[in-house]
C-alpha cells in the first residue's frame, strides 16, 4: 500500500459521503450523529476512542476505517507506539485478518510524517 492507496479511499469516502448526503438519507444522518456521540469527549479522551477503534476495525477488517482512524489517533496526539499497541491487541483478538488489515495504519503513520496526508473528514 501506498500513498495513492490511501488517496484513493479518502475520495471514495468523500464521494460516497457526498452522494449519501445529497440523498437525505435519514438513516445515513442518523450514523452520522451516532459517529459524532461515539467519539465526543466523556469519560474516554477522544485519543484513547480512536485507538480502540483502530484496533476493532482492525479485526473487523476494514481498511477504510483503520485509515481514518489511525489518522484521528494521529491528530489526538496518539504516538505510534499507542497505536502499534491497539493493533497488537487486535492481533491477538483478530489474528491474521487483523494484522493484514493493520497494515494500513504502517502506512498512514509513515504519510502523516512526511506531511503527505488527506485530511480524514468528509
Amino acid at each position: 500500500m501506498n500513498s495513492d492507496y490511501l488517496r484513493e479511499l479518502t475520495l471514495r469516502r468523500k464521494k460516497a459521503h457526498a452522494k449519501f448526503s445529497s440523498m437525505n438519507s435519514g438513516v445515513y444522518q442518523k450514523y452520522l450523529e451516532l459517529e459524532e456521540a461515539a467519539f465526543s469527549e466523556g469519560a474516554l479522551s477522544q485519543k484513547m476512542k480512536e485507538l480502540i477503534a483502530i484496533g476493532v476495525s482492525a479485526g473487523a477488517g476494514c481498511e477504510g476505517c483503520v485509515q481514518w482512524h489511525t489518522e484521528y489517533a494521529l491528530k489526538h496526539g496518539a504516538s505510534e507506539q499507542e497505536i502499534m499497541e491497539a493493533i497488537e491487541v487486535a492481533i491477538e483478538i483478530g489474528g491474521g485478518k487483523a494484522v493484514t488489515t493493520a497494515r494500513i495504519a504502517a502506512d498512514v503513520m509513515e504519510a502523516y510524517k512526511r506531511g503527505n496526508i488527506e485530511s480524514a473528514t468528509y
